[in-house]
């Protein structure tokens, strides 16, 4: 039976024990799947260097060096029916980009979006990371992005509303690497 002294006792020691055993247990770090880091791979290509090629079906975004040799990052692709196809340009660069949710985002789902339909301060919570390349063609906006990502595990996976995906440190690194002006070929 539980008597007033017993229910007391347990608290005074649940009290009394040390803060870390009441903590929750740590998150382990998200470790990215090594063949998505950037590296030198060769590539066997007719385009000029400095372009950008995309292949979302593998999942790797190529900047070309040389005719035989790209630097491959990984990435994440819009979900099927949702992705860029063909070329364009990089017609804006961005550090730490404002973010607006397009319509059809918020009309494909508004529980998730409308709240955001003002726009959303660029800084590390904002949903294109650290940098955004902006895709244009014929001098117009596409509304497609290659951006940062605040979902890092996500890499390597179908699962954005049409932009490339990549963890913000490569996004950074491609941003250094490539001026206004780029092509970009989705294939």
């Amino acid at each position: 039976m539980l008597t007033r002294r017993l229910f007391l006792t347990g608290v005074l020691a649940a009290a009394a024990a040390p803060q870390a055993a009441l903590a929750k247990p740590a998150r382990k770090p998200f470790v990215i799947d090594p063949v998505f880091q950037p590296q030198y791979v060769s590539f066997d290509s007719s385009y000029a260097p400095g372009t950008v090629v995309i292949d979302p079906r593998s999942r790797f975004l190529y900047l070309v060096e040389d005719g035989f040799t790209a630097r491959r990052y990984g990435v994440g692709v819009g979900r099927a029916g949702r992705a860029f196809h063909g070329s364009a340009k990089i017609g804006r660069k961005e550090v730490w980009p404002r973010w607006v949710p397009t319509q059809g985002m918020i009309s494909r789902q508004p529980n998730k979006y409308a709240r955001y339909a003002g726009g959303v301060s660029g800084g590390p919570h904002n949903p294109l990371g650290a940098r955004a390349l902006y895709l244009y063609r014929n001098g117009r906006d596409t509304y497609y992005r290659i951006h940062g990502t605040t979902e890092p595990w996500s890499i390597g996976r179908a699962v954005s509303n049409g932009c490339i995906r990549m963890i913000n440190e490569h996004v950074m690194d491609l941003y250094a690497r490539v001026p206004l002006g780029a092509r970009v070929v989705v294939i």
